[in-house]
């Protein structure tokens, strides 16, 4: 049973939550799911104790609800913060472990919401940076740092090319250099699973963006290749206490 009475939300208050949350598990107040959102998830990666105790009543509305799902998503995106509430998030592996159960199978459907719900069941997989950067490959960049000379590098995956490049806030992307991708075969660990995930279910332009993600890239300043997941996992993973 939750103390409701210890539970702050995002706004330091303790008394509007478990209201909201009977609204939307009754009537599903577009409204109520508003406020909801406000309360359990700020910008600035903040969350509250009361964004993990609604979790599992979050969870056991994803099956159906696609708002449950991607405030769900939302707050374990957030998990691994600065919220001190590390505690109540290990108090919620269960509803953690039925939520990916969930997720799998919605996306199984190949949904409406199928990038929200990819990039939720990456948040409760704990790989919180991708599901915080993954975005749908028409437009994405993702900044890195050469390993080899230090040089800050763009790497560029959507419709208007899969490149690195040196950004210049002037001259846009300049020195463009073509990105190498993994293949299916050359694929492994996190970038494999995401990778078959949405080559499973028919998500092409997903499963190619991936496999430039997980793929090579040269330094347009030093001409050394290297592997860009490596690269801005190990600049972007959080460290868990």
């Amino acid at each position: 049973m939750v103390d409701w009475t210890r539970m702050r939300d995002c706004w330091f208050e303790v008394d509007r939550v478990p209201g909201l949350l009977e609204l939307v598990e009754s009537d599903d107040v577009p409204e109520a799911w508003k406020e909801l959102g406000w309360r359990l998830v700020l910008e600035h990666d903040l969350v509250s104790p009361a964004s993990f105790a609604a979790l599992p009543r979050l969870v056991r509305l994803a099956p159906g609800n696609a708002r449950a799902r991607a405030l769900a998503g939302e707050i374990l995106e957030r998990a691994a913060g600065h919220h001190g509430c590390d505690p109540l998030l290990a108090d919620c592996a269960d509803a953690i472990a039925e939520f990916r159960e969930v997720l799998n199978r919605h996306l199984r459907s190949r949904p409406a919401d199928y990038l929200v719900s990819f990039r939720a069941l990456l948040a409760a997989e704990e790989e919180y940076h991708w599901a915080s950067a993954l975005g749908d490959f028409k437009d994405d960049f993702f900044p890195v740092a050469c390993p080899h000379c230090g040089v800050e590098v763009t790497i560029a995956i959507g419709d208007y090319g899969r490149y690195s490049a040196i950004r210049d806030w002037d001259q846009g992307d300049v020195r463009r250099v073509g990105l190498r991708p993994a293949s299916a075969e050359g694929l492994s660990g996190t970038g494999k699973w995401m990778h078959e995930l949405a080559v499973r279910d028919g998500q092409e332009v997903l499963a190619e963006g991936i496999s430039y993600l997980f793929g090579q890239a040269e330094c347009p300043g030093c001409g050394s290749v290297f592997p860009v997941a490596d690269e801005y996992a190990a600049a972007n993973r959080p460290v868990m206490r």
